[in-house]
């Protein structure tokens, strides 16, 4: 494992366990109740995911739409945040918004998916407002909204790669002379994307000797988790946190 930290982001003693959408096996993803679940079985770093509503509201939630997960309809970015509130995902929780997370979990470290371009500045300026540089990390399929991202905020920004990021670091593994955005802290990936392996031997040495943590998104199995661990990835995302946490301390690197 990479022993540089490029950034307090990353202050952590071992791989990071990251709770994704606060542990989405329980159906209650992306909710306060299911944040404050994780915490309470230990762990400090949490996935979630921005979208802004019509009137600028920036809330954690994953789709475009309110209809897979809650009780409510329509597009975030076309309703009011009064729309917005109402809905309940699963039927019983509110979407939260992301400023009153920061607040409520004051102790937890939040990686965030910026899913909407429009979102992008409402969330650095959430970040700068509550002096949240530290506690957050910054990712997005786009690598030229992480790029701009980082461009606006600078080194306090704690970014991974984007998707052309992580492909170039993937092309440098196998010796062609790439060489991916020097500004980001982590690469957050997939195991295998289209079943082409992404994270093998040759993938984290690439990004460890540019000073980059391999964080794995999104392994429920615990075969598979000990595998990336054995490969010296630096941080599993897992809805399912019991076996994750299970995995971790039985290796000796839950912290």
């Amino acid at each position: 494992m990479s022993t540089a930290t490029r950034h307090p982001y990353l202050d952590h003693p071992g791989p990071i366990p990251f709770a994704h959408r606060g542990g989405a096996a329980d159906g209650l993803e992306n909710t306060l109740r299911q944040f404050r679940r994780a915490v309470e079985a230990g762990y400090r770093y949490l996935e979630t995911d921005v979208h802004v509503t019509r009137d600028g509201r920036l809330v954690a939630f994953h789709d475009a739409t309110l209809d897979r997960v809650t009780d409510g309809t329509g597009r975030i970015a076309e309703l009011p945040w009064e729309r917005v509130r109402e809905a309940r995902v699963a039927g019983r929780e509110p979407v939260p918004l992301l400023d009153d997370l920061l607040e409520a979990l004051p102790g937890a470290r939040w990686n965030i998916d910026v899913k909407a371009e429009q979102a992008l500045r409402p969330l650095l300026e959430l970040i700068g407002r509550t002096g949240a540089w530290d506690r957050v990390c910054v990712g997005s399929f786009s690598e030229a909204r992480v790029a701009r991202a980082q461009r606006l905020a600078g080194p306090r920004l704690a970014t991974s790669y984007g998707v052309r990021g992580v492909l170039g670091l993937r092309l440098r593994s196998w010796g062609f002379p790439v060489a991916p955005r020097r500004s980001a802290v982590a690469a957050q990936v997939p195991e295998a994307q289209s079943l082409v392996p992404v994270v093998d031997r040759r993938f984290v040495h690439a990004a460890h000797a540019r000073g980059l943590r391999v964080h794995v998104w999104t392994v429920n199995d615990p075969a598979r988790m000990h595998r990336l661990l054995d490969l010296g990835v630096d941080g599993i995302m897992t809805d399912h946190i019991g076996t994750l946490r299970s995995v971790m301390t039985e290796r000796g690197v839950w912290a």
